[in-house]
């Protein structure tokens, strides 16, 4: 499949009666590996492609998709059928050409060449690093890597014609520190476009660490104070708070932030961007699922929400631009709206804090470094009621290691009550924070 396939397809669906038509063709490569105990655990090389055929036809919406280059006319005919039977909307549309995308690099020759045998090495270090640093690291649950690449073109007939390359790699582990009968997990991930930004020894490093620093754990007390967020944990929060910033759940009122566009919706400490365009990361990427170039929109400022994120046809519902955040589940799925790279910060960058001032700043409270049960929270309402393990906290010192506490209440309350932004940014997949400080918040045994 390549650009002459792509064209004769657009042109069939214009000849055989759509209005506007879209073809979109994405080929993948990827290896994926598990190991334990040292030696290959799962190993799986995958090579998919497929195309998809979007079209519009008296405003009515006709899909269809294939992964056999053969199936181009059947494609066709069956899109053009499917557009019989929707309803008709006036929101329907293609984008149109814009401007040049931004210069960006998204992949790295390095990953394609990395021979298997050196990709099996590098996540076997992983392992052996973790089981290395502490005597007390028993067992390893699952130390994986993935590494892939893929390239993606879309093509359609308002002069929208796109092709770019990406690289992906990505290394986590799951560890179990034991002592005295009791056990402890630990987890650490790292995911960049570049070979070179995924340091596999430190990923097992921090996963042993993260699983030692909880043996002796030790239930608490009830009480209402400070809970100190790991950058890990802040992550998973802003995940559910991603889904109310996408136009699609504002305009079906699925979502907290809908009908608060100009309103103080969070700390005026912080900041929430999304951007397509920071090197490196995996979400970053020149342009969306729609050919439309991504951007860097800033959506909450100093704590006002400023904006949703777009794509073409939730921007026309609203008399907008879109934003560039098209995204796919791979060709065989219809566009929809989504993060590129979504970053919660500080609004001052210059008032972020190191570890140590944090933990000073809380007099009494809970270091959080895991949560359990965080799928359960409301992604309409933002309320949650998650379990938590960490480092109890006691007149700005780490004390003793706590289990099966309960920290919960909304999302937005929890963004609201920020006390101190960290200043140890991370990025777990395409989303990205630094360890907050929340005050005022309950604790419960």
């Amino acid at each position: 499949m390549d650009t002459l396939f792509a064209e004769r397809l657009l042109d069939s669906a214009l000849r055989r009666g759509a209005d506007e038509a879209e073809v979109y063709l994405k080929r993948s490569k990827s290896l994926g590996i598990d190991v334990r105990d040292q030696k290959i655990d799962t190993l799986e090389t995958s090579v998919t492609a497929g195309f998809c055929l979007r079209v519009i036809r008296d405003r009515r919406l006709g899909f269809s998709y294939s992964t056999a280059p053969d199936d181009a006319e059947l494609v066709v005919e069956r899109a053009l059928e499917a557009s019989r039977h929707t309803e008709p909307d006036d929101a329907l549309a293609l984008p149109v050409r814009s401007g040049p995308a931004p210069d960006l690099r998204v992949f790295d020759e390095a990953v394609p060449a990395l021979p298997e045998s050196e990709a099996i090495e590098r996540v076997m270090l992983v392992e052996k690093t973790a089981l290395d640093t502490d005597s007390r690291i028993r067992k390893v649950r699952k130390a994986s890597g993935h590494f892939g690449t893929s390239d993606t073109y879309i093509l359609n007939s308002h002069g929208v014609d796109v092709r770019y390359a990406s690289s992906g790699c990505s290394a986590q582990l799951m560890v179990i520190a034991e002592e005295d009968g009791e056990s402890q997990m630990g987890w650490d991930y790292e995911g960049s476009r570049f070979l070179s930004g995924v340091q596999f020894e430190l990923v097992g490093r921090r996963a042993a660490q993260n699983a030692l620093r909880l043996l002796g754990a030790r239930k608490t007390t009830a009480v209402r104070g400070f809970v100190l967020l790991d950058s890990s944990v802040t992550t998973e929060f802003l995940g559910i708070f991603a889904a109310a910033l996408s136009s699609e759940s504002v305009q079906k009122k699925k979502s907290m932030l809908a009908g608060k566009k100009g309103a103080q919706v969070i700390s005026t400490r912080l900041t929430v961007t999304d951007s397509g365009m920071i090197e490196g990361r995996l979400g970053s990427r020149p342009f969306d699922d729609e050919g439309v170039p991504t951007t860097s929109k800033r959506l909450i400022d100093s704590g006002v929400l400023t904006g949703y994120l777009y794509n073409t046809y939730t921007a026309r519902k609203d008399n907008v631009a879109s934003t560039g955040n098209a995204v796919r589940g791979g060709a065989l799925s219809l566009p929809h709206v989504g993060p590129t790279c979504l970053v919660l910060e500080s609004s001052s960058p210059e008032r972020v804090a190191g570890f140590d001032r944090l933990v000073r700043a809380a007099d009494r409270g809970l270091y959080v470094l895991e949560t359990m049960g965080m799928h359960t929270a409301n992604p309409v309402s933002g309320e949650f009621s998650v379990g938590a393990s960490g480092v109890w906290i006691e007149n700005g010192e780490l004390r003793y290691p706590v289990k099966e506490a309960v920290i919960s209440g909304t999302v937005l309350d929890l963004f609201q009550r920020v006390a101190a932004v960290g200043d140890d940014m991370r990025f777990y997949g395409n989303i990205g924070a630094s360890s907050l400080l929340i005050e005022d918040i309950d604790i419960s045994a």
